[in-house]
């Protein structure tokens, strides 16, 4: 049975960053169970800020988890603010040669707008990245001055009794697309559903639908324009998705062109499938050396 999410009032912890972050990720971390018993720690919001922290960035997260997850390792350099909570949200991963089953085996607690801290709240850049619909629309407006990202999988997302995964509309979609910039989800996201992508394309400044293998397409101002994936020997697929809309919001802020934003970002995934978990996530020089020298699929 999967537990529910105990909203706690002790104390959340709070990392050593005083000020405004260059990056801030805003969801659930995650235990992510392993063969064998054991676990790493995942989630959006870990593969989204050690992105941000390896390309250059100030970087902060805004979660939940319970005393014992112990961040310190799993996001060095990275300051976080954590919402107490009795469990973390666990998740186990079970692939079948492309195709993923997923089962959620925990939830930690809601995180909410109130929860964040004072001198967060003017980054450069916000990802809004729920993972179990932890993150509600007391959101939305909160970061009038910040290029705000959604990586939308939290809310499109519901479990059975067992916990395993499946499908949800996304009812508050037409509440939270026209108030951000930029929307970064898989093609599986929504079962391949043209109708549903232009959809969401036609709510959003940016949207961006990536595609594994064959690359990523990018809506903006009325043009779609597909861009190829960069060839990699594939290690462990997770949390591509999440590197991929981190490094795009980045190079985003530095170009303003999501033409531009969307090879870089393409080039940041590929290194992050070559290695299990976020070991492989690249640095800065690691993604400009491929983008010159990178061979991409055609």
């Amino acid at each position: 049975m999967i537990p529910s999410c105990v909203a706690l009032v002790s104390q959340s912890e709070t990392g050593y960053m005083a000020k405004s972050p260059d990056f801030l990720a805003i969801g659930h971390v995650t235990k992510d169970l392993l063969p064998g018993g054991n676990y790493t720690i995942g989630g959006t919001a870990t593969y989204a800020a050690l992105t941000a922290q390896r390309l250059g960035l100030s970087v902060a997260v805004l979660t939940s988890a319970p005393p014992d997850l112990d961040l310190s390792n799993a996001l060095p350099h990275i300051a976080w603010h954590i919402v107490p909570s009795e469990v973390a949200t666990t998740f186990e991963n079970i692939y079948e040669g492309q195709k993923r089953r997923q089962f959620v085996h925990g939830i930690a607690s809601p995180l909410k707008a109130a929860h964040l801290p004072l001198a967060w709240k003017q980054p450069a850049i916000v990802l809004l990245c729920p993972l179990v619909c932890e993150l509600d629309l007391d959101w939305v407006g909160v970061f009038p001055e910040a290029i705000v990202g959604v990586t939308p999988q939290g809310w499109m997302r519901q479990w059975d009794k067992r916990g395993q995964v499946m499908a949800r509309a996304w009812t508050e979609a037409p509440q939270i697309l026209p108030n951000i910039e930029v929307l970064v989800y898989s093609e599986e996201d929504v079962a391949c559903d043209e109708v549903v992508i232009r959809r969401y394309a036609e709510l959003t400044k940016i949207a961006v639908v990536t595609r594994g293998w064959r690359g990523a397409t990018v809506f903006y101002n009325g043009v779609a324009r597909d861009f190829p994936a960069f060839r990699a020997k594939e290690v462990d697929p997770t949390g591509a998705g999440d590197v991929f809309a981190a490094a795009f919001l980045i190079r985003l802020k530095e170009t303003g062109d999501p033409f531009q934003a969307a090879p870089f970002a393409n080039c940041a995934a590929s290194f992050s499938i070559e290695g299990q978990g976020t070991s492989t996530i690249p640095t800065r020089q690691q993604v400009e050396e491929r983008l010159r020298f990178g061979e991409l699929y055609t």
